[in-house]
């Protein structure tokens, strides 16, 4: 998890930007908020730039009045609302209509301040605003590095399982896989022919009803192994079918679970050690 600890540092280092269209206002809160220790404070006196000034720089609080010319503040709360690039709507309406705080609130601000200011209320309803608002931005930050480093993990492990097989390819016979009901699944090499199977359309890799001729014993060993989900090592069984030269074959076998320890199936590799005339 990400460290969940926000300075106050990190709160004084935060970018605000302060939207009014009264100047008196606006030199007032630059001067609370430089007075009280932030660093970076911006303003502007035209709403309609706000969406392009927070496209750009992404600020980590919106200080708005509601009452402008050309754009008032719902409207460029819902003009944010519109720019996809942040979910979270970052922003502080300021208002002297005590019938406007509800509305804002469900217009997407995250808080109010009332005019005229209390410069304590102020202080604290933004040191408050912002310390979630980082919180906020660590936890999607730290969200989108997860996200990366899964895909990374994932392309990692699909390059060592092409690799493995590869490997076990060149290492053997024939490489196989089977699902969880004990179906073949993948097959490489001659295995179809070795073990007396068959591949159609319908019933896809299946026993060749015309081929057999397995040691029973050894069958039901290596079936019992494969029930209780072992791995086997080199495991020796023999064949003679109905028509040709008696088989013998030396396979090797483990389990496959899901992540969450769910029974995938079987893979492994085999040899055939000889074929008798």
């Amino acid at each position: 998890m990400p460290d969940s600890m926000i300075t106050a540092i990190d709160i004084l280092s935060a970018s605000i930007l302060i939207v009014d269209d009264q100047e008196s206002n606006v030199q007032l809160l630059q001067q609370l908020l430089q007075g009280a220790g932030y660093t970076q404070v911006s303003a502007t006196m035209h709403p309609e730039e706000v969406c392009s000034l927070h496209h750009t720089h992404q600020y980590d609080m919106i200080m708005l009045d509601l009452q402008m010319p050309v754009m008032d503040g719902f409207q460029v709360m819902e003009a944010l609302k519109a720019d996809h690039q942040d979910s979270y709507l970052p922003v502080i309406v300021l208002t002297a209509q005590p019938g406007h705080k509800l509305r804002a609130l469900q217009a997407g601000a995250k808080d109010f301040v009332s005019k005229p200011f209390d410069l304590v209320e102020v202080k604290t309803r933004i040191h408050n605003m912002l310390e979630v608002r980082l919180l906020y931005k660590r936890l999607a930050n730290f969200n989108k590095v997860l996200e990366q480093t899964v895909l990374e993990r994932t392309a990692e492990l699909r390059e060592s399982e092409a690799r493995y097989r590869s490997l076990t390819e060149l290492a053997s016979d024939w490489y196989w896989e089977q699902d969880e009901n004990g179906g073949f699944t993948k097959v490489s090499g001659p295995v179809l022919a070795m073990l007396g199977l068959r591949q159609d359309s319908e019933k896809g890799i299946h026993a060749d009803d015309q081929e057999d001729g397995w040691d029973k014993t050894e069958r039901e060993t290596l079936l019992a192994a494969i029930t209780a989900r072992e791995p086997f090592l080199d495991f020796v069984f023999h064949r003679v079918p109905a028509q040709g030269a008696a088989q013998q074959f030396r396979i090797s076998g483990e389990p496959m679970f899901s992540i969450n320890g769910r029974f995938q199936g079987y893979r492994g590799i085999g040899v055939e050690v000889f074929a008798g005339t």
